[in-house]
């Protein structure tokens, strides 16, 4: 449960921390809101009890709960730690929306590595397809997602979810940062993963929904700078060949 207590490998309970949607500074006294408020109180936490918080601005502040009503829990900020626990470079995921909710786990897992920015992207095969109001209702979800993942794996800084958008758009958008290294993951490249070069700013890691990225969108990847690898013989899951990627450049740059 996001915010839950949580323990250590030596199986001490840790400091609960929770996400705050607003800027944080010392002395600062609020009510944590609803559900942040909820965690406190399953919690059964009490007056005086202790609390990691994070606004996403980077480090974590200590705080302690000040008082708790029925209507929600009110706290004091005391001070900042500069505590950061990102990868050395960015890494961005641009993936083929997988089905049902195999994309939640799919952000869930990849938050919990390190990724910088997860696009959403509806590709030729894709089953998953959401457009306008129910396409806001899935980023919120999956933004919420990953604010749990931070406060469940020590992050101070929550990923960006991107709203859904078609692969081709989302190509011509270019690179994100501009000197990204771009690799696609491909059921039919020749080169094996990993890429050869890691000499770049930031990565971005281009992979399809079920059923793969066609020809004609792999050709548009690669007219986009992209380069295709492969992650061996096996045919892996939407939801896990990017996490496969990722696991290995968040290995390789913790």
């Amino acid at each position: 449960m996001p915010g839950a207590a949580q323990r250590s490998s030596g199986g001490r309970a840790l400091t609960p921390r929770l996400f705050v949607d607003q800027a944080l500074a010392p002395g600062a006294e609020f009510d944590l809101g609803g559900r942040a408020s909820r965690h406190v109180q399953v919690l059964r936490l009490q007056p005086g009890g202790a609390l990691i918080l994070f606004d996403g601005n980077g480090g974590q502040w200590a705080a302690a709960i000040v008082r708790m009503t029925r209507a929600g829990v009110v706290v004091r900020v005391v001070a900042h730690a500069a505590v950061e626990r990102e990868l050395r470079r960015p890494v961005i995921l641009a993936v083929g929306m997988p089905a049902n909710e195999r994309m939640d786990g799919l952000i869930e897992k990849a938050t919990e590595l390190g990724v910088a920015a997860i696009h959403p992207l509806v590709c030729e095969r894709s089953v998953l397809r959401v457009a306008g109001e129910r396409a806001e209702r899935k980023s919120l979800h999956w933004r919420a997602v990953a604010t749990a993942a931070c406060e469940q794996c020590g992050r101070n800084r929550v990923p960006e979810i991107a709203a859904p958008m078609a692969l081709r758009e989302w190509l011509g958008a270019g690179p994100e940062p501009a000197d990204a290294g771009r690799w696609m993951l491909s059921l039919g490249a020749s080169q094996a993963w990993p890429p050869a070069s890691m000499g770049n700013a930031a990565f971005e890691v281009l992979s399809g929904p079920e059923g793969g990225l066609t020809a004609g969108e792999e050709a548009a990847a690669r007219a986009a700078g992209f380069s295709a690898y492969s992650l061996g013989e096996r045919v892996l899951r939407a939801d896990t060949a990017p996490l496969a990627a990722l696991a290995w450049l968040a290995l390789e740059l913790r």
